[in-house]
């Protein structure tokens, strides 16, 4: 067993992760998921898409996913071989159209909606995702006719908490600042300590499930129109609620617990 493969079990073993899949993908297209929250560290997303320790393809055999990272860390010496070598790629349009006009399909850009400023608002408990104006993923989709999948990871918001930052706080106004200039946020996150529970680093003992839902055809327009782009968007949004109100009870969620779009 190679030591990547060692880690990833150590992780796990510590920081349970599952896949939850909700209907068959063909391996001749290709998908577009995207991945909801963010996080703090978007855990669920690199342990199901970048490991192989949930099973991912045996779950959707002929496809290779691809989690789109901001290209910043792809400049930091060998961190920069590590996740090349579980199928990251930087998250610039151009690295997305070359995984989407694969003519013979199999492949899977993951692509997580949110992003860097969704981290600012990762805390247990939360149900906020930054997604009404984010539809770029949707005319992707549209130029290339790449199928859409919602995906939710129910858990991904309460392993780590961090220091309290509403909207026009100086903290929050520092933190957007800077991902304004450096294009990743900085959340000061905390949780537990290696031998104590009330303060530390280390992520909480909770759980991440993430559920994989179904794909949403779309037929493909080299120049889609803005009322395409936004009806296709609508019906995204719809699935996506559709995928967390079925599963929520499972993941002890409450029954008035809903999705909320900014």
């Amino acid at each position: 067993m190679s030591k990547v493969t060692v880690r990833h079990d150590l992780h796990l073993s510590y920081h349970s992760q599952d896949l939850i899949k909700t209907a068959d993908l063909d391996p001749k297209k290709n998908y577009i998921f995207g991945f909801h929250p963010h996080g703090v560290l978007v855990a669920g997303a690199f342990g199901n898409f970048c490991t192989e320790v949930t099973g991912f393809r045996e779950m959707y055999p002929g496809l290779k996913p691809h989690l789109l990272m901001l290209p910043l860390w792809f400049r930091v010496p060998f961190f920069r071989d590590y996740i090349m070598s579980g199928g990251l790629v930087p998250s610039a349009k151009e690295s997305a159209q070359y995984l989407l006009k694969r003519a013979e399909g199999g492949n899977v850009a993951v692509i997580v909606i949110g992003g860097a400023p969704e981290a600012l608002d990762a805390r247990p408990g939360a149900l906020t995702l930054l997604l009404k104006n984010r539809k770029g993923f949707v005319k992707l989709a549209l130029q290339f006719g790449a199928s859409l999948v919602p995906v939710f990871s129910f858990g991904e918001n309460e392993v780590f908490d961090q220091v309290n930052n509403p909207k026009g706080s100086l903290l929050r106004k520092i933190q957007e600042r800077l991902q304004k200039v450096m294009g990743i946020s900085l959340p000061l996150f905390h949780a537990r300590g290696v031998f104590q529970y009330s303060f530390g680093l280390m992520p909480y003992r909770k759980p991440i499930h993430t559920v994989v839902g179904k794909p949403i055809d779309v037929e493909k327009k080299e120049n889609p129109t803005q009322q395409e782009i936004d009806e296709t968007h609508q019906k995204y949004i719809e699935e996506l609620i559709k995928l967390f109100e079925e599963h929520k009870a499972k993941y002890k969620l409450a029954e008035d617990k809903h999705l909320t779009f900014i």
